[in-house]
């Protein structure tokens, strides 16, 4: 999970802020001192780290924080507000044109950061906000490239412009935006060339894009496991290219969160999208104020909601709410509200999303494959089945338990599952109802 380490590390640190009822002046300073360890392990830039560090330092040991009823929970606020200013205090979007006008991005980084998915992820999000987006193979040196990003832009619905590989980047760039301009597209994302490490021929190949063609920003593209190669990349790119943002990568995976807490601070420029897995659609919007409550473990319940509210079909919802009211709910709306929940990626994700629980799941082990029995349980059932429980008698059940390869007992614990479920949601129905007209949105009864 990403940032586990640093935010254990920072969440025992203020632990120890919390047990004090007072805090000196030396408190404070050995508390910030352990802090900065954390940090340059988990590979923040250095001077990073020491401005951070001496800014709250500064803040911190004011007497009305020392002073105070609760001065640990003081330092830990300012800890809170120092990291979201480090990562850029306000969400950047990114610059749209109107949409009777191309905006065209320009895409960029070094090899194996995740670029060409990342491109198929970002035409995904622009056209879920009704723009017509046209991905551009413009690298024509990596092996299956071009076709990788016709992959993805299908899986995504969005249109592909490729030369191949025989022509310059620079020209198919230029033939691109009169393809674009001659078939109503309004966003151009130029999918470019990266390299194992950066060098001039692909500077000056980008460079040549960019003074050929109006490229309105150029967004980098990093993996966030490299740590602070990522951050001396993002560095490079800018002063080279002068980037407009970044788009950090594998977030979601063993790293240390150095690049995040970094690269705003190091290039000036903003972060605006991190990528949280290899599904499609596993881009979440960059926001600092929640990535410091993440880092800090302090949860991130908005990044939750937003899931929720993009992956479940509202529609669903209100007649799933209709069923649970009557307590009629079946096999398949359970069937329904487990393929939501899969949607919003993994459990322990979900679970580390919620405040107060990252703590309490250290050391638990989540399994993310309990919904695949269930799953494959209610799918051996026929349409009769899942409509209607009571006519699983003895021979239907071991006839599905052998369709899902599970014991009998299996079966009939899921049955009783659902019935003790629908016994639950009859109590409760009555609370549903009191929500009130404006509360359009309603969570699924697997959450």
């Amino acid at each position: 999970m990403a940032f586990e380490s640093l935010s254990d590390k920072l969440q025992n640190i203020f632990k120890s802020l919390r047990g004090k009822g007072r805090l000196s002046e030396a408190d404070v300073k050995a508390a910030l001192k352990e802090v900065k360890m954390a940090l340059l392990e988990a590979d923040v830039n250095f001077k990073v780290v020491k401005n951070f560090v001496n800014t709250v330092q500064e803040r911190a040991v004011g007497q009305d924080v020392l002073n105070s009823l609760t001065p640990g929970q003081m330092v830990i606020k300012i800890v809170n507000e120092e990291m979201t200013k480090l990562l850029g205090e306000t969400t950047v979007e990114l610059d749209l044109r109107p949409t009777n006008e191309i905006t065209v991005f320009m895409m960029c980084g070094l090899q194996g950061a995740g670029k060409t998915t990342t491109v198929a992820k970002l035409a995904g999000k622009l056209k879920s906000k009704g723009r017509k987006p046209l991905l551009v193979a413009c690298d024509i040196y990596r092996p299956a490239a071009i076709e990788q990003l016709q992959i993805n832009g299908d899986k995504q619905g969005v249109s592909v412009f490729s030369m191949g590989d025989k022509h310059k980047p620079v020209n198919i760039a230029k033939a691109a935006m009169e393809h674009a301009a001659k078939n109503n597209y309004n966003v151009v994302i130029l999918d470019t060339a990266g390299r194992l490490h950066i060098d001039e021929a692909m500077m000056e190949e980008l460079q040549e894009i960019k003074s050929n063609i109006t490229v309105h920003q150029t967004i980098l593209v990093v993996d966030a496991m490299t740590g602070q190669d990522a951050v001396n990349v993002s560095e490079m790119f800018h002063e080279k290219l002068s980037i407009d943002g970044v788009i950090l990568t594998k977030l979601d995976g063993d790293t240390r969160g150095g690049a995040a807490l970094s690269i705003r601070a190091v290039t000036g420029r903003p972060i605006l999208y991190i990528g949280m897995g290899e599904k499609l659609s596993d881009l979440e919007q960059f926001y600092p104020d929640r990535m410091a409550s993440r880092i800090l473990g302090m949860g991130d319940i908005l990044t939750l909601i937003d899931k929720a509210q993009a992956d479940f079909d509202e529609t669903k919802a209100r007649d799933l709410e209709k069923k649970i009211k009557k307590a009629d709910f079946d096999f398949n709306d359970w069937l329904d509200q487990m393929q939501q929940v899969k949607k919003m990626g993994g459990i322990t994700d979900i679970l580390g999303m919620i405040p107060g629980m990252g703590k309490q799941l250290k050391g638990v082990e989540v399994d993310e494959n309990a919904l695949l029995k269930p799953e494959a349980i209610i799918k051996s059932m026929t349409k009769a089945e899942r409509a209607n429980p009571d006519l699983l008698n003895i021979s239907r059940k071991k006839r599905i338990a052998a369709g899902a390869g599970v014991d009998i007992s299996e079966v009939n614990g899921l049955v009783k599952q659902l019935d003790q479920t629908k016994k639950m949601m009859k109590q409760f129905s009555g609370m549903m109802g009191k929500g009130g007209k404006g509360n359009k949105f309603k969570m699924p009864f697997g959450l």
